[in-house]
């Protein structure tokens, strides 16, 4: 009997799962991953609080509010008094902003909203965790409160020279008629940004609602008429601003019209540099 030679093949090695696990891993770690870019996202960021703006009533009303104070402030004084009575005051702009000063109460009111409506919500921390790069979260809102601010500031200036020019001497080809102009559009996005810089900084909506509405509406002009502080007060943002839209210099002021817009402009950078520190050292 002949007896069979069985010849083994040698067997393949298999892979052990953990083996495999790491092959899919390093595969899919060469995977091509494709990242937003920083334009991207601030776009993103940008849209987002549009979006909130265009939905929440309170705040795309309260600019609306701002305008028709302002507009409808003016022509009622303007209608009230009339050419004669006007023909008294040697600064035409006393008339022309006089609706601002009720106004500029609606404005510090949207600056607020735009960050103090979502700490008093706790909306916050969906804002951050959509958008976790707070300087670009801030730097959304910043632009978006600008932005309106500019809209309105045009809107409002030219409703107000509309509404004081059949008694008024407007002088609108004067150099004095073009500052009052700029000044008037520029104060709004300013006043806005200022607002907005200290409720992040408070990051309370009802101690931002609390403090910074009555110093903008009585503070100032309260301040203004006691001796000793006087000389403080036109350093103040909104005094300093307002001083920009006068035709003529103003008892009492040591800087030129120009200067006071700057002096308003390096509020609104300190107010900007203060909520942005706020902002990235505290919890939401």
């Amino acid at each position: 009997m002949t007896a069979r030679t069985v010849t083994a093949e040698p067997a393949t090695a298999r892979p052990s799962r953990a083996e495999s696990t790491g092959a899919m891993t390093t595969a899919a770690a060469h995977v091509p991953v494709r990242s937003l870019t920083a334009r991207t996202r601030t776009a993103r960021a940008l849209h987002a609080e549009w979006t909130k703006f265009a939905t929440l009533r309170s705040q795309w009303t309260t600019p609306l509010i701002a305008l028709a104070l302002s507009v409808g402030g003016t022509a009622a004084v303007q209608a009230a008094y009339g050419t004669e009575d006007h023909s008294l005051i040697d600064d035409p702009s006393v008339g022309i902003f006089y609706g601002l000063n009720f106004g500029q109460v609606a404005l510090a009111c949207f600056g607020i909203l735009l960050f103090g409506q979502e700490y008093a919500s706790g909306t916050i921390r969906g804002s951050l965790a959509a958008v976790p790069d707070r300087a670009r979260l801030y730097a959304a809102k910043l632009a978006l409160g600008a932005g309106v601010g500019l809209l309105v500031g045009v809107l409002t200036t030219a409703g107000s020279f509309l509404a004081s020019a059949h008694t008024e001497n407007l002088g609108l080809g004067s150099p004095e008629a073009l500052r009052a102009m700029v000044a008037g559009v520029l104060y709004h996005p300013l006043l806005i940004v200022i607002c907005l810089g200290a409720t992040a900084v408070l990051r309370n909506l009802t101690a931002a609602m609390g403090l910074i509405t009555p110093t903008v509406f009585l503070g100032t002009p309260l301040l203004s008429a006691v001796p000793g502080v006087r000389e403080l007060v036109q350093f103040l943002p909104d005094r300093a601003g307002q001083h920009a839209l006068r035709y003529q210099p103003e008892a009492g002021f040591h800087f030129g019209h120009w200067t006071g817009l700057l002096v308003m402009a390096l509020w609104a950078a300190l107010a900007t540099w203060a909520g942005l520190r706020s902002l990235r050292r505290h919890d939401a």
